[in-house]
C-alpha cells in the first residue's frame, strides 16, 4: 500500500464508496492552481458556466484537458493518485478517465446539484474512483457525499445542472434525485485543507453548497478507472461526449484515448 493509504482507507472505501484521503496532492498544488487559472484563461470546448442570467458570480466547470495542460499531465503522472487509487480499487492497473476543474467564486450561492457520476459516463464496472481535492481551505463548501449510495437498486437519474432538465427519462432503470437532507441520509463531509482528496466510487450520490466565503473555491478531480471497467451504451447522450470513439459495448475503453498510468 501507498503510504498516505491504510487498511482502513481500504474498508471504508469498499464499504460506504467513500473516503477522506489526506494530502494526496500536496506536493502538487501550485501545478493545480496553475493549470487551473491556464483552463480558466483558455477554457476547453466543453466548458461551462453553471449559473443562470442575473445570478451574478462566476461557477466555472470544465473537463479533459490534460492533454493540452502541462501542468494537469504532470500531476496526474506524477502524483501518488494512481497507486492510491490501485489501492482503493483493489485494481492491479489504473486507466486515466478524465479531469475536472470546477471553480466557485466568493458568494455563489448556488449549490452543485445532488447527482450520481457513473449515469453520465459510458463506463460501466465497479472498480473506479474519483478524486475531488479543493486548492483552497474549504469548510462549507466541501464536498458532500451520501455513503453507500454506490450499492443502491436503482441509479438516479443524471440531470443538467443549469437547467435542471433530465438527460433521459426512464423510470424503471432509474429513480428521481433524492433530498438526502430532508430523508436524513449518512452524508460524509469534510473540513479540507488544499492537496486533501475526498475519494469516491463513480456511484455515489454527491453535491456541494454554494461558495458563501470571502475565498474562491477551485476543486480538481480526477477519474480513474480499474481492471474491470468496459465501455457501455446509454439511453442518450453522454457526459464527458468523448464522440466517434469506435468504442463497441463490453470493451475495454481504448488506451490510445484513456492511458494506462499504474500497474499492468
Amino acid at each position: 500500500m501507498h503510504r498516505l493509504v491504510t487498511q482502513d482507507h481500504i474498508d471504508t472505501f469498499q464499504r460506504d464508496g467513500v473516503v477522506l484521503v489526506k494530502g494526496l496532492f500536496a506536493n502538487f498544488i501550485s501545478e493545480v492552481r496553475d493549470g487551473i487559472e491556464a483552463n480558466m484563461a483558455e477554457p476547453g470546448p466543453y466548458a461551462a458556466e453553471n449559473l443562470k442570467s442575473g445570478d451574478g458570480g462566476r461557477f466555472f466547470d470544465d473537463y479533459c484537458n490534460w492533454t493540452r495542460i502541462p501542468e494537469f499531465e504532470k500531476v496526474i503522472t506524477n502524483s501518488p493518485a494512481a497507486e492510491v487509487a490501485a489501492d482503493l480499487m483493489q485494481s492491479k492497473s489504473v486507466q486515466i478517465f478524465h479531469e475536472h476543474v470546477l471553480v466557485k467564486e466568493p458568494g455563489i450561492t448556488k449549490p452543485t446539484p445532488w447527482h450520481q457520476d457513473q449515469p453520465y459516463y459510458f463506463v460501466g464496472g465497479a472498480q473506479n474512483v474519483s478524486f475531488w481535492s479543493p486548492m483552497d481551505p474549504v469548510r462549507e463548501a466541501s464536498l458532500r457525499c451520501v455513503a453507500g449510495s454506490h450499492k443502491w437498486e436503482k441509479p438516479v437519474l443524471p440531470t443538467r445542472w443549469l437547467n435542471d432538465d433530465n438527460f433521459y427519462v426512464d423510470d424503471e432503470i432509474y429513480m428521481p434525485v433524492p433530498d438526502p437532507d430532508a430523508e436524513a441520509m449518512d452524508i460524509r463531509e469534510w473540513e479540507m485543507e488544499p492537496g486533501d482528496a475526498v475519494a469516491f466510487n463513480f456511484g455515489i450520490l454527491h453535491g456541494a453548497r454554494g461558495n458563501t466565503s470571502a475565498h474562491r473555491r477551485r476543486a480538481f478531480s480526477l477519474r480513474l478507472l480499474g481492471d474491470d471497467a468496459r465501455y457501455v451504451e446509454r439511453l442518450g447522450p453522454t457526459s464527458p461526449p468523448f464522440p466517434d470513439h469506435g468504442m463497441t459495448a463490453g470493451d475495454k475503453l481504448r488506451e490510445d484515448w484513456f492511458p494506462v498510468i499504474y500497474g499492468e
